[in-house]
């Protein structure tokens, strides 16, 4: 059996700690070493060990994580970048021309959404929103002939819709597109969307992948070896690659993957059981909850259901920013899936760059990154922020 189809037939858990590297056979190493080097020792010229020269084409330590999140994916091949959104460039670089189309989420991430309209606008690239779980609205924002790349993010950020990937990954193959999904909010261990028919999966392992808010990261996963090779050229070429502390950070924090995120959906599901009982909550997005247009689909694809809870508030947003303000376990930052709870106002942090435009969000809209704190400490926490925050 091969490596590849042993570490496929593993389970999660036993990859997420074995994928990607062998104990170093000189020291017996049971942990990759962070191999701090720009430049290799040639056996002779053009005599490579291991096929290493240069740290920006390859580094040993980068190699092991992009061998893990291959194998936790189940994928054919990752890469790592620097960041997420280094990862998504280098994706649009790659695969897209000046006069390509892509369509986006209505409700993507705002750096996303900024990439797209900011940067690779002026670059000559058109993109059009829909809802990634609506299917007829995503078919009719395709262009026949012209739509390269349909972008998913499934669940969403921050209203946390579903998109049916299997579905989606049929209509963008039927109009000669890819399928892209951001996999960050689910993580490798919630869904694996490529075993859906899915493209290409984008990370920012910054999120659950490193799960510890001290590493910022991206990655790509695809299964098809040509994708692979011209992604490679172009992760080269661009240059915006994960350094090997950078990598290691991520790699030891995908050996934790399971456990925390079983925590996290442990937490996130009191969290909302007590924000839906709460008489200053309106509304609560949560796709573990039958009351979700997507659960049944989320149920279908994903393990369990993730620990980013959503919420509006009765008394608007100065209720929602004063309910930010008041917590105090639940840290008021940017960013999510590391082991400390956060509290963030989308409409005035991570999503600010949409305001105005049709991905805006809600005004009296709160996020939750749940983390593995106490459950009975993060919901009297909240108790204590909603109760003195609008009467």
């Amino acid at each position: 059996m091969s490596e590849q189809q042993h570490r496929h037939k593993s389970g999660f858990e036993t990859r997420a700690i074995h994928a990607g590297y062998e104990p170093d056979p000189m020291t017996g190493a049971v942990i990759p070493p962070i191999y701090a080097t720009s430049t290799y020792k040639q056996d002779g010229v053009g005599g490579l060990r291991g096929g290493y020269e240069y740290s920006r084409t390859a580094n040993p330590t980068r190699t092991a994580l992009e061998g893990n999140l291959a194998a936790l994916e189940e994928g054919e091949r990752g890469f790592a970048f620097a960041s997420g959104l280094a990862a998504e460039d280098t994706l649009v670089r790659t695969l897209c021309r000046p006069g390509d189309h892509v369509v986006l989420p209505n409700d993507a991430y705002g750096g996303t959404f900024r990439l797209f309209d900011k940067v690779e606008q002026a670059w000559g690239l058109v993109h059009d929103p829909a809802p990634a779980s609506d299917l007829d609205a995503v078919r009719a924002a395709i262009r026949p002939g012209e739509t390269k790349l349909v972008w998913v993010e499934t669940p969403t950020n921050p209203l946390l819709g579903i998109g049916d990937i299997e579905a989606l990954a049929g209509i963008a193959h039927e109009a000669g597109a890819l399928l892209v999904v951001d996999n960050t909010f689910a993580s490798p261990y919630l869904q694996q969307p490529l075993t859906l028919g899915a493209d290409i999966v984008v990370h920012s392992t910054t999120k659950y992948c490193g799960g510890h808010s001290d590493v910022v990261g991206g990655a790509l996963v695809v299964k098809d070896l040509e994708i692979a090779e011209q992604l490679a050229f172009h992760q080269n070429s661009i240059g915006a690659v994960a350094g090997p502390f950078d990598a290691w950070l991520v790699l030891r924090g995908l050996k934790t993957l399971a456990v925390r995120m079983d925590r996290h959906c442990d937490n996130a599901e009191q969290v909302v059981a007590f924000l839906e009982d709460h008489p200053q909550v309106t509304e609560v997005f949560y796709p573990g909850l039958e009351s979700h247009p997507g659960h049944e689909i989320a149920a279908r694809q994903m393990r369990r259901f993730g620990g980013i809870v959503s919420f509006r508030v009765a008394g608007g947003e100065q209720q929602a920013l004063d309910v930010c303000g008041r917590a105090e376990v639940f840290t008021l930052g940017e960013s999510l899936g590391g082991v400390e709870s956060l509290i963030e106002h989308p409409g005035r942090m991570t999503h600010a760059s949409v305001a105005g435009t049709e991905l805006e969000v809600p005004a009296d809209m709160v996020r939750l990154s749940v983390g593995i704190e106490t459950a009975d400490d993060l919901v009297a926490d909240l108790d204590r922020a909603l109760g003195g925050a609008g009467g």
